[in-house]
């Protein structure tokens, strides 16, 4: 993956970012309790839409099975069970169970007074939690700053004309980590409303007419 236009990035993004909230508001996302609820939404979360993701976690508050000591005291047919909504439940039970018997031993609490590096490091040594994983459990739960990327956002930039190739985890956040100022506010609200943008407007088949940035995007100008 390659960035384009490589001068000014960081007010080309504070630029885009008022764009975004002036278009969809303010959002506060993540929709959580607690920074357990927001962690295991971050796994459930993978490759699935939210709605599917409540009802998972929905059951497990019916269950009683809903702090991490309670999760791993439930038998894994069980569990799986119980995370059927979130689908490739299978996969996703191995991952929990992971999760959970790390923290198990070692509380979030303590783990998150570690700096973003080892703190991120940490995440990634446990199974089933990858980059964007870690980066969310990372900014709202923990509420450091470490900027979460996704497919929405590689879409948006690509359209945009900012960057080309493919995509590219770690390339793509640092895009945003080096050319803005670390702020868990900031980048709450930035992939917040990247998500809420590719989810309605910049589609996989874009809805064009209906989006704020047309002056400045080079899909619309070339393909619209």
């Amino acid at each position: 993956m390659r960035i384009i236009y490589e001068e000014n990035l960081n007010q080309k993004l504070l630029d885009l970012y008022d764009q975004l909230q002036t278009e969809h508001g303010t959002l506060r996302w993540w929709p959580a309790d607690t920074p357990f609820e927001v962690a295991l939404g971050a796994i459930l979360t993978q490759a699935t839409a939210w709605r599917n993701v409540e009802k998972a976690i929905d059951n497990l508050k019916a269950a009683d099975a809903f702090t991490p000591e309670q999760i791993h005291a439930v038998s894994q047919d069980k569990l799986e069970e119980l995370l059927h909504p979130s689908g490739y439940f299978q996969m996703k039970a191995k991952k929990v169970r992971a999760f959970v018997e790390h923290i198990v031993q070692r509380p979030m609490q303590e783990m998150f007074k570690q700096d973003v590096p080892e703190l991120r490091e940490e995440l990634l040594s446990i199974y089933g939690v990858g980059p964007e994983t870690a980066d969310s459990i990372i900014l709202y739960a923990a509420e450091k700053p470490s900027f979460v990327v996704d497919t929405y956002t590689y879409r948006l930039l690509s359209r945009l004309g900012w960057v080309e190739g493919n995509f590219h985890y770690e390339r793509l956040r640092a895009l945003f980590m080096d050319n803005l100022p670390h702020e868990v506010e900031l980048f709450n609200e930035y992939h917040a409303l990247i998500v809420r943008h590719g989810a309605r407007v910049c589609q996989k088949t874009p809805e064009c007419q209906a989006c704020g940035l047309q002056a400045s995007c080079d899909y619309f100008a070339n393909h619209v």
